[in-house]
């Protein structure tokens, strides 16, 4: 508790100072990426912002996904491709394709990271290096 536990801060996530001087960010049974989050919504005092901070790191956690499913799909893509699974290779091209779009237009992804990332695609379903 900060300052007695007086205030807002009280509930607040952020419980002791540690030893370098920095907050410990700890929430009970969360991960680390949330208690950042929550740290920052105790900082604002206007109401507006305080959803804004929240939406905003709702808004980062759904493009990780998107981020992060077309790493999974490339890295399929790739294994696939070794295999000569032509069949397969195809599909799975089709779905890395479309979620690399669905990030573009969502603004997930700049366009143009998103056309580097099909072409790179196309590259090794191809059976060229990449």
């Amino acid at each position: 508790m900060l300052l007695g536990g007086f205030g807002p801060a009280a509930s607040s996530p952020v419980s002791e100072l540690t030893a370098t001087g920095r907050y410990s960010t700890a929430l009970r049974g969360a991960p680390r990426r949330f208690a950042q989050a929550a740290a920052s919504f105790y900082m604002a005092n206007i109401a507006s912002q305080k959803k804004r901070i929240l939406r905003s790191e709702r808004e980062r956690l759904e493009n990780r996904q998107y981020t992060s499913a077309i790493k999974t799909y490339f890295r399929r893509l790739e294994a696939l491709a070794k295999e000569s699974d032509s069949e397969a290779t195809e599909a799975e091209h089709r779905r890395l394709v479309r979620t690399i779009d669905k990030a573009v237009k969502r603004g997930a992804l700049h366009r143009n990271t998103g056309a580097r990332k099909k072409s790179r695609a196309a590259r090794v379903a191809a059976g060229k290096s990449s």
